[in-house]
């Protein structure tokens, strides 16, 4: 790659487009949604998206893998599923009178997990080891999951009927979390014709395949972090850790979370160098699901920021409604 804007690869700059223009073939008016969700996947991470029912949350994450030609999967998560419904389990043959694992689910490029939530924590923490370590262990046997391996789980708010709260350990394993929030009039409008006949998503073919993921990633990986901008990462999620008003902040893994997120960011955004704007966008949809209490986070997080000495960013501007935080459920 060579600096400045446009300095990334051709094919990357088309790939990356043509990805995104067929998912918002899909999700209309939700372009800097669909720019994180490239940005996770890019970036080797897994994505939490968070919303009220109905608002495209499954709709977003099957339009993805469609755009993708690898291997999907999907899990309902129900509170009766079990562990080995995940991974998989050894089933014992009569024929050969040996046992024979038969994989579960997660062994699959693309893993959406809908409403991870409503299922219990032993559940859950069957997905652990599959999204930090990349493999499953079964039985004594570690069996690897081939790249690209991203889960993209849903989950409804916490206060709504039969929702569980994800435990700290899962969340700090998903990458971002993001909520796609509700279309505007003129989207909600156009949703009407686009979905009227049939599903958006039959028409909708794949632009990449999963070797050219990893070359993307591969691609992302080589974008520079200046010493500075590095400085002023760290300094962002150290702040949250002594914040008088969390009282849990943010793991090292989301320093590394956000830094891999911002080389990717930059890149969609065709720069080979990641600059302070990266990573104040990014600050909320990595950290604020790692901080506890969470309702706080967005405010705590807009004020970090506008107090942290930045390496020559611009102003960062922040939703009103970030001054505002959410009363905690419960």
């Amino acid at each position: 790659m060579t600096s400045g804007k446009g300095g990334l690869e051709d094919d990357f700059a088309s790939t990356a487009s043509g990805i995104s223009a067929a998912i918002q073939s899909v999700i209309e008016g939700k372009a800097e949604v669909v720019r994180l969700v490239l940005t996770v996947l890019l970036a080797g991470g897994h994505l939490l998206i968070e919303d009220v029912p109905g608002v495209g949350k499954t709709m977003l994450a099957k339009a993805l893998a469609r755009a993708v030609d690898c291997s999907v999967s999907r899990i309902q998560f129900t509170p009766d599923l079990l562990p080995s419904d995940v991974t998989g389990v050894s089933a014992y043959i009569p024929e050969t009178g040996e046992f024979e694992f038969k994989p579960g689910p997660v062994f699959a490029n693309i893993v959406l997990g809908d409403e991870i939530n409503r299922a219990p924590s032993k559940t859950q923490a069957a997905l652990l080891e599959c999204m930090e370590e990349r493999q499953v262990t079964v039985d004594g046997t570690t069996r690897q999951l081939e790249p690209p391996f991203m889960v993209i789980a849903t989950q409804n708010p916490v206060e709504m009927e039969g929702t569980y709260s994800l435990p700290e350990a899962q969340r700090d394993r998903f990458m971002a979390r993001i909520s796609i929030g509700y279309p505007t009039l003129a989207a909600e409008l156009g949703m009407l014709n686009l979905h009227s006949a049939a599903s958006p998503l039959d028409g909708l073919l794949p632009v990449i395949d999963a070797a050219g993921v990893r070359a993307l990633a591969r691609m992302v990986r080589s974008v520079h972090l200046s010493e500075p901008v590095g400085r002023y990462a760290v300094s962002l999620v150290a702040a949250t850790r002594t914040h008088p008003d969390l009282r849990l902040g943010a793991s090292p893994r989301a320093t590394l979370h956000l830094v891999r997120a911002c080389r990717a960011y930059a890149a969609l955004d065709g720069r080979d160098y990641v600059i302070p704007d990266d990573v104040q966008a990014l600050a909320v949809p990595v950290l604020a699901h790692r901080l506890f209490p969470a309702a706080l986070a967005g405010p705590v997080l807009a004020d970090l920021i506008r107090s942290l000495p930045s390496p020559g960013a611009t102003p960062a501007v922040f939703p009103a409604s970030w001054a505002r935080p959410r009363p905690m459920a419960g």
